[in-house]
């Protein structure tokens, strides 16, 4: 079920890529009108695809995936943007797209599986360490929206929101659990502390009104939201299978949610990605109605979707539901976003809160999970690969350094090991 679910998803995003009716990847979906408009070759296209996906694949996806038994969604999707900007034009394109994200799915599964099936046979336990570079994501996630105010707002208020967080989460500690007639609710405290935080963010937000006379993008791209409201249905037959995937525990949206999940804590999890789906909302909405191509999933909503519904069939349905309605409101999004900037800035500062919280949050942990391998070593290698990235200019992608160095230690330390220098 596994790989069927990852060989469909993989397939049917491929299609979209090459239809040009979703991209995963932000910044190709601007680019997308330029070939289906005629004014960029399919070469082109491809050529551009490939330079803004394939390093996240292997820097980025690919590596969070091999800490969890989940894989990150980036794997598969920033993967499927270049079989489908790769594939010809026409029906023999769609088809050798989808045949080719069939594959590519399925392969992914089958070769991260056996990347840890051979971890685990080296000398040096590697795979029960790398789990530790999640861990201190767990336990900070929820600062991010006090981030994300000091961003936005300045840092008076974001200490106002990071006090008020503390609280909630505190409170929640030493509260631990409420009665509601015979059953009894665990609360989380981490997950306390998040709702507040993001109603406090969203207090500051919603006080900046628009201009009246300002500009209605929907009316002004008005062709290009009827063809994104022309291919609802394939749109919400991927949002209902990232759904039921995201539910079996196959996938995850984004890294937060993945070391959540995988620790079992969906419903934190789902409270991330749902928070993370209120920060995209302005950057897909935005882009979709100006361009005419929308995501394969969407604002990611269908991510909390299947964290919090832990039914795989039930989380399909759902999920589809979710993304018509995303389609179906398209235009008085964007018309919310214009009278409330406020809002729509929000969902910026939200990603970059939470950017820069998991550069910390991965160094630390790729840290910790590289000195559990090879206790001494694993410090000594992570810091000086990081500080030789900076020095680099950044090759690797900031937040992928400790997983990536993390992994490395691992094999450092079994050829080390064999050696007999470890």
């Amino acid at each position: 079920m596994k790989m069927l679910l990852a060989a469909v998803v993989s397939a049917l995003a491929a299609i979209m890529a090459n239809r040009g009716i979703a991209v995963f990847n932000d910044g190709l979906r601007p680019i997308m009108p330029e070939h289906l408009e005629g004014r960029m070759s399919r070469a082109e296209l491809a050529a551009t695809s490939f330079a803004m996906s394939f390093g996240l694949v292997i820097g980025f996806g690919i590596p969070f995936s091999l800490t969890s038994t989940i894989i990150l969604i980036h794997s598969i999707l920033l993967g499927t943007d270049i079989i489908g900007s790769f594939s010809p034009d026409g029906n023999r394109g769609t088809i050798i797209a989808g045949v080719v994200g069939a594959v590519y799915g399925a392969g992914l599964v089958v070769g991260l599986e056996a990347i840890v099936n051979v971890f685990q046979k080296l000398p040096v336990n590697v795979m029960d360490n790398l789990g530790a570079v999640g861990t201190p994501i767990v336990a900070a996630f929820a600062v991010f929206p006090a981030l994300a105010t000091a961003y936005q707002f300045g840092v008076r208020k974001g200490i106002i929101n990071l006090v008020l967080s503390i609280l909630a989460r505190q409170l929640t500690v030493m509260i631990g659990a409420i009665s509601i007639g015979s059953a009894t609710v665990t609360l989380n405290a981490e997950g306390m502390a998040l709702i507040v935080g993001m109603l406090v963010l969203i207090f500051f937000a919603a006080r900046e009104k628009g201009e009246e006379d300002g500009v209605d993008l929907a009316s002004v791209f008005g062709e290009r939201v009827k063809r994104i409201k022309s291919n609802i249905i394939p749109l919400m037959v991927m949002g209902g299978l990232v759904a039921a995937a995201t539910s079996y525990g196959i996938i995850a949206g984004d890294p937060i949610s993945l070391n959540l999940a995988a620790e079992g804590n969906y419903i934190d999890a789902g409270l991330a990605a749902l928070a993370r789906g209120i920060g995209f909302i302005p950057l897909i909405a935005s882009t979709a109605i100006a361009t005419g191509v929308y995501g394969p999933v969407g604002m990611t909503l269908v991510f909390a979707v299947g964290l919090f519904i832990r039914t795989p069939i039930l989380a399909l349905v759902v999920g589809a539901a979710v993304m018509g309605v995303e389609v179906l409101l398209l235009e008085r999004l964007g018309a919310s976003l214009d009278k409330y900037p406020g809002i729509r800035n929000a969902g910026d500062n939200i990603r970059n809160a939470m950017s820069k919280l998991l550069e910390i949050a991965l160094l630390v942990g790729g840290m910790n999970a590289a000195n559990a391998i090879a206790p001494g070593l694993g410090f000594f290698t992570v810091a000086g690969l990081y500080i030789l990235n900076e020095i680099a200019g950044t090759p690797v992608v900031r937040m992928a350094v400790g997983p990536i160095a993390a992994i490395l230690v691992g094999v450092l330390a079994n050829v080390l090991s064999v050696l007999g220098l470890l």
